[in-house]
């Protein structure tokens, strides 16, 4: 049995703030790209203590890493979760990762699950990604081949490579959907556009098993779903969650 692999760094999601808090935090986070944490720390504790869920998250980020300030896993899982209690999706997903890992808290695969379910409901395609890893592999949840097939259309209609390439091992396993090469190679194929080179690999297999006739269909139904991908039309297959 296939064994997944989690995904395990946020992506930045958009909130509305005021037009000084916005301000404030652009401006720590082009003085943390250029290694001016000293400007970053002032800006985003700044907007912590005035409770603003970017800030908080910013500077979690800073203490999770080490930049700036010593390294402190604990004080950073404190901070994730004061933004998670603001409802802001990447503390979630920061925190539901730190729960997987034990860093800064005690292991908890239930609890992580818990956040990365908050994060995907909000668009994270990380989180949905990790989802279906989880519900793959049994991972603080009953292994569930359908809903983690669900999860990873989610996110692979986000255009997540990963989400796309484990889409075609369940098609090529059958796990929660019914065995299909041709699917398998149309996910592959769409994972491989944006450069997947392992899903070139699988791809390159299941063109093996397949008729010329079935090959051709393929082809043009992965770059049919790969352009409606692009443009944000794909909402994939049996979203039920």
């Amino acid at each position: 049995m296939l064994r997944f692999t989690l995904y395990t760094v946020s992506l930045c999601t958009a909130l509305v703030l005021t037009p000084p808090a916005q301000a404030g935090l652009e401006e720590g986070i082009a003085a943390a790209n250029v290694g001016d944490f000293e400007t970053a720390i002032n800006e985003f504790q700044y907007l912590a203590d005035r409770g603003f869920a970017p800030g908080i998250y910013e500077l979690a980020q800073l203490y999770e890493n080490g930049y700036g300030v010593a390294k402190n896993q604990y004080k950073a899982a404190q901070l994730y979760q004061q933004a998670v209690d603001k409802e802001y999706a990447d503390a979630m997903f920061s925190l539901a990762v730190m729960y997987q890992e034990g860093r800064g808290v005690k292991v908890d695969s239930q609890r992580a699950v818990q956040l990365f379910i908050g994060a995907a409901k909000k668009g994270v395609a990380a989180a949905q990604f990790n989802l279906g890893v989880m519900y793959t592999n049994g991972e603080g949840v009953l292994k569930d081949y359908p809903t983690a097939v669900d999860w990873y259309q989610q996110a692979a209609a986000q255009n997540y490579t990963l989400a796309q390439f484990n889409l075609a091992l369940m098609y090529y396993e059958g796990l929660g959907v019914p065995k299909s090469i041709e699917k398998s190679y149309i996910w592959n194929s769409i994972a491989e556009f944006n450069g997947n080179l392992d899903a070139s690999t699988s791809r390159k297999l299941d063109e093996r098993r397949l008729q010329p006739d079935a090959i051709e269909r393929a082809k043009r139904t992965a770059n049919d779903m790969y352009e409606r991908i692009l443009a944000g039309r794909y909402i994939g297959e049996g979203r039920r969650l």
